[in-house]
C-alpha cells in the first residue's frame, strides 16, 4: 500500500463491491484473516446495498473508497453530518491488507472532511461495546468512550444476525482543534 493512498467518493456502480469488501472485513470466515472480524458476534450482512445506494446520494454524506491496483475497492468508509457533527462509519479493509496503514489514512481523510470540507467540531461513531481491540485502536487515534450507549437492532437483518443477545452500542467521539 502507497503511503499516502489515493481517495475517491464511492459511486451508485460500486455498491455490489463495497457490500463484499465490507461483508469480508466483518463477517465470514474471510474476515477471520484480519484483526476487525465481528464473525463471533453476528453473522449476515453487514452493509445493505440500498443503504449505501441512499448515503452515496445523499447531501452531507460521502463514502469514501481506496482502490487497489487492480483497480477493486480495498477499503471504504462513510462519514455523513449528523447532529452537527461528524459520523464515521462502515469503515473497512480488505481483511488480507489490514495493519498496513491503510485504515489510518482513510480515517484521516474522513475526518479532514468532517474538519476542514463540512467545518464540523468533531467527529463521532458508535461500535459494539464488546470490541475492546477496535476501541483500543480508536482511542489511539483520538477517540474516547462517552459512556452513552445504544441499543443494538435486533430483528433488523440489514444489520447482521445477532450470535449474542447482549450486543449494543457506545458512542466514541473526537473533538477537532481541542474544543470540547
Amino acid at each position: 500500500m502507497p503511503a499516502s493512498p489515493a481517495f475517491r467518493p464511492a459511486t451508485a456502480d460500486d455498491v455490489p463491491a463495497l457490500v463484499a469488501l465490507v461483508t469480508s472485513a466483518y463477517r465470514g470466515d474471510a474476515s477471520r484473516a484480519g484483526w476487525t472480524t465481528e464473525a463471533d458476534l453476528l453473522d449476515g450482512a453487514r452493509i445493505d446495498p440500498e443503504v449505501l445506494h441512499a448515503d452515496i446520494a445523499r447531501p452531507g454524506s460521502r463514502v469514501v473508497v481506496v482502490d487497489g491496483a487492480d483497480g477493486a475497492p480495498l477499503a471504504c468508509a462513510h462519514v455523513a453530518i449528523e447532529d452537527g457533527h461528524g459520523y464515521f462509519g462502515m469503515f473497512a479493509v480488505d481483511p488480507r491488507l489490514q495493519g498496513r496503514g491503510t485504515g489510518d489514512a482513510l480515517l484521516a481523510e474522513c475526518e479532514r472532511i468532517a474538519r476542514e470540507e463540512w467545518r464540523l467540531p468533531g467527529m463521532r461513531m458508535t461500535v459494539i461495546d464488546l470490541r475492546e481491540a477496535l476501541i483500543a485502536w480508536y482511542e489511539r487515534r483520538g477517540y474516547r468512550r462517552t459512556g452513552r450507549h445504544k441499543p443494538f437492532p435486533y430483528g433488523d437483518l440489514r444489520f447482521g444476525i445477532p450470535l449474542r443477545d447482549d450486543l449494543r452500542f457506545e458512542v466514541l467521539e473526537k473533538t477537532f482543534g481541542g474544543r470540547r
